[in-house]
């Protein structure tokens, strides 16, 4: 074995992990991270899209302290409750999009996409429509890793090596309402329950809508009885400017997933904004026992973390900072448009954005990993996502430091350029 770690890193290639030594990291304030050598770094992805308020936030800490010293952990199971999860769905609730929102809480963003898909087949079950079951969902979406997260899932290394998923899902182009009409009429109305999607895709290389393409998913799914289930885990909480980012395409959806932002990753909490119409079923008489749910939803230590940090992103307006930010991030990154290994940059929905390497410099041996670590290397995290490079900063980001993020990606690929001499001949 290259390393002796017994700690089995998600997403990794544990073969290689290590193998030069780990990346260990020590401390964390504001938008910059220390590793345990003492070396600073700016956090250009806000972690997993996630430390939207910035790191080192005493007061959440603060809430989550007093809470564990007040009531550690219970069951929200049954009737049970606890007064921090109760103000946080009430919060939330009035925050969503949709009229008389009931709030699933769980335990991150894939149990999430879980609660959400059996939901919406349990909805239909108890309106008599049990053939109701498929799930619609678009290429390069990400929607966890889960059961049914992964079965969904769009991007197809996500989903290779594990054997037949779950069954009654198809997958449509991400970005065709044509595509999205002819799957529903070969597979019949009748049958589907859900569609979903990512108002701009995230992990599958950072790709906002077309023009009029979340208005047209609405009106198809509404003119067939589809419920639209937003999966927001990435984009809600300020990262698109909005509490959970559909809202700048003037659409209702009858679900939101969400996660990550919630708590700005704080403490491990999800949950399913769910439309009153679909909870009506469930909540207007006894009868309909919903046999599902996480150990620790409305876990109150979590949700005592979210109620702060809440808190801070009212009090600080940093739910607008991803409009705000949007252009100055676009702006910073533009120039990248010009250097022989970018295809592409992609920026301007929300303060998250990707550049693409060009597909003849990673035929030539170029990786996307490579240039996250040379970014690394110059004091700026990102994240490598397929053929691009992604940033998404916490919403606490300066101009100063976006401009950073841009001059060393730019000097990044130059050093990167000048070590490959067939790409330099070839630029």
């Amino acid at each position: 074995m290259t390393n002796d770690t017994r700690f089995w890193h998600p997403f990794s290639d544990m073969g290689a992990v290590g193998a030069d030594g780990l990346f260990t990291l020590a401390r964390a304030e504001g938008v910059w991270i220390w590793d345990t050598r003492g070396e600073r770094y700016l956090d250009a992805t806000a972690s997993l899209w996630y430390a939207n308020v910035g790191h080192g936030r005493a007061e959440i800490a603060d809430a989550v302290h007093d809470q564990l010293l007040k009531l550690d952990a219970y069951s929200t199971f049954g009737d049970y409750a606890n007064e921090p999860s109760e103000r946080l769905a009430q919060r939330l609730a009035a925050h969503a999009p949709m009229d008389d929102a009931r709030i699933y809480l769980t335990s991150g963003g894939g149990d999430s996409i879980d609660t959400a898909a059996k939901l919406a087949r349990q909805y239909f079950s108890v309106l008599g429509q049990p053939e109701r079951v498929v799930l619609l969902s678009r290429t390069n979406g990400y929607h966890g890793t889960h059961g049914y997260g992964t079965a969904i899932g769009g991007i197809e290394a996500n989903r290779a090596g594990y054997g037949p998923l779950m069954e009654h899902t198809a997958l449509v182009p991400w970005d065709s309402l044509p595509a999205l009409e002819e799957t529903i009429q070969r597979i019949g109305p009748h049958r589907i329950a859900a569609f979903f999607a990512e108002p701009v895709i995230g992990a599958g290389g950072v790709l906002p809508p077309p023009d009029g393409y979340l208005e047209g998913v609405a009106a198809i799914c509404r003119e067939h009885g589809i419920l639209f289930v937003v999966d927001a885990v990435i984009c809600g909480f300020g990262r698109l400017g909005e509490w959970f980012g559909i809202e700048r395409w003037g659409v209702t959806p009858d679900m939101i997933v969400f996660a990550k932002g919630v708590t700005s990753g704080y403490q491990p909490l999800g949950g399913v904004v769910v439309g009153g119409e679909i909870a009506e079923p469930f909540f207007a008489a006894p009868g309909h026992f919903v046999r599902h749910g996480a150990t620790y939803a409305g876990h109150p230590a979590c949700c005592a973390a979210a109620n702060a940090n809440l808190d801070i992103l009212e009090r600080e307006g940093l739910i607008a900072r991803g409009r705000e930010l949007e252009e100055e991030l676009a702006a910073v990154l533009a120039p990248l448009t010009d250097h022989p290994l970018v295809r592409e940059v992609r920026a301007g929905t929300g303060l998250l954005a990707a550049f693409e390497l060009e597909p003849a410099a990673l035929a030539g041996g170029l990786t996307v990993p490579q240039v996250s670590l040379e970014m690394r290397a110059r004091g700026v995290l990102t994240r490598p996502l397929g053929n691009a490079v992604a940033v998404s900063p916490p919403l606490t980001v300066q101009r100063a430091e976006l401009e950073l993020i841009g001059e060393v990606a730019r000097i990044s690929l130059d050093a990167i350029l000048e070590r490959m001499p067939p790409l330099a001949a070839r630029a």
